[in-house]
């Protein structure tokens, strides 16, 4: 378990997982982040975007559903699945067609959780003791 206090805290930890993910490109990877509203959830995907090399504004795509982004170290496919309700809307958005193209980091993972993928990363993103404090845990790979 590890503790953030503050959104600079989840960036560096979304970094240092991003750093070990590189290394093991070029193989797909997917990245499944579970909490909710306000948990950082957009911050930890800019500290992978940083490992990933990429210097464009990293930002939650509730809206647009997807933003893709390219950097010198490889590409990221973010999806909010907020508003997505089943197989027909991931089938719509081209869902599945990511999954072999770069790091899929998908935010909202509890709204899709049977088709996140057999060794997914998972990211649970949960309070902490105070407004500020997040707990972080990490399945799949160590940080």
């Amino acid at each position: 378990m590890l503790i953030s206090n503050s959104a600079e805290d989840t960036e560096e930890i979304g970094k240092k997982l991003g750093e070990k993910i590189v290394k093991s490109l070029p193989e797909p990877q997917v990245l499944a982040l579970w909490g909710g509203m306000g948990m950082g959830k957009t911050a930890f995907t800019r500290g992978i975007a940083q490992a990933f090399g990429i210097r464009e504004q990293v930002s939650s795509p509730t809206f647009a559903i997807i933003n893709e982004y390219r950097g010198e170290n490889g590409n990221i496919f973010h999806f909010d699945m907020y508003r997505v309700n089943g197989e027909e809307d991931l089938e719509s958005i081209g869902f599945y067609e990511y999954l072999n193209k770069g790091l899929v980091v998908i935010e909202w993972s509890e709204n899709i959780k049977n088709a996140i993928p057999l060794g997914a990363i998972n990211v649970f993103i949960e309070p902490g003791e105070n407004e500020y404090q997040r707990k972080i845990e990490i399945e799949g790979i160590t940080v």
